[in-house]
């Protein structure tokens, strides 16, 4: 596996141990684009890595050093996630420009990476996440054609075969009551995300769910408590 160091000014010293790996996508038209900006010192954003569209892995920041990358976050306990985590972009046009897909090439080098970055910190599957994940008011990266099965399928990160057997719901039927937003702000809050259990639709649970469902349930992102939705979360929620 080939590293390219093209360091951003962009850091600095880490004083909490890796326990986080964050994936993203910059939103932008092109690697070099996304490059010149995680380098550009008055924009004080910055990651550890950069993966192109053809699979080369830039080094900006070292993995022993902080890079700017989470922001404002939230995951499992944890808040201000640059201080804790390695943050990956991946060369993509995202929501901004695309959406659009991620090649094999690009994601073969991120399990290589991912492979060598776990060999060198403790990192546990259930802290395998997206931006979208630690800041879901804030962020959809790196979006719903982001392969999370795959990653997980080769041993890195959470999923269920049981998402793909979900039985189809007639979702006209489906009126969630308190107690079932109750059970998935339970879920939600059990898996990582944060926010308050209040047993009601709110703007708060609506974004959360997205981030969920970006996650977990990429053909079906609304936002809302369906059936399906509920059903995903208990067995998702088995696995943290």
């Amino acid at each position: 596996m080939k590293i390219t160091d093209h360091f951003s000014p962009n850091f600095e010293e880490r004083t909490h141990p890796v326990d986080t790996l964050v994936l993203h996508y910059p939103d932008m038209k092109s690697a070099e684009e996304a490059i010149n900006r995680l380098r550009d010192p008055t924009a004080k954003v910055s990651a550890h890595y950069l993966i192109s569209k053809t699979g080369e892995i830039v080094r900006l920041v070292p993995e022993e050093k902080v890079a700017y990358h989470a922001g404002v976050s939230y995951w499992r306990g944890k808040s201000s996630l640059n201080y804790n985590s390695i943050g990956i972009e991946l060369d993509n046009r995202g929501h901004l420009y695309g959406p659009e897909s991620f090649p094999d090439t690009q994601i073969e080098s991120l399990l290589s990476l991912i492979e060598v970055i776990r060999i060198r910190h403790d990192i546990p599957d259930y802290n395998i996440v997206g931006h979208s994940d630690i800041a879901p008011a804030r962020k959809k990266d790196p979006g719903e054609l982001f392969p999370w099965q795959k990653i997980a399928e080769e041993g890195h990160g959470i999923w269920s075969p049981l998402l793909c057997k979900l039985p189809i719901q007639n979702e006209t039927m489906f009126s969630p009551s308190a107690r079932d937003y109750l059970m998935a702000q339970e879920a939600l809050t059990h898996i990582g995300y944060q926010l308050e259990l209040t047993g009601h639709e709110n703007e708060e649970t609506e974004y959360t769910l997205t981030a969920f469902q970006r996650h977990f349930l990429p053909l079906n992102i609304t936002g809302l408590l369906d059936a399906e939705t509920l059903q995903s979360l208990q067995i998702i929620k088995e696995l943290y």
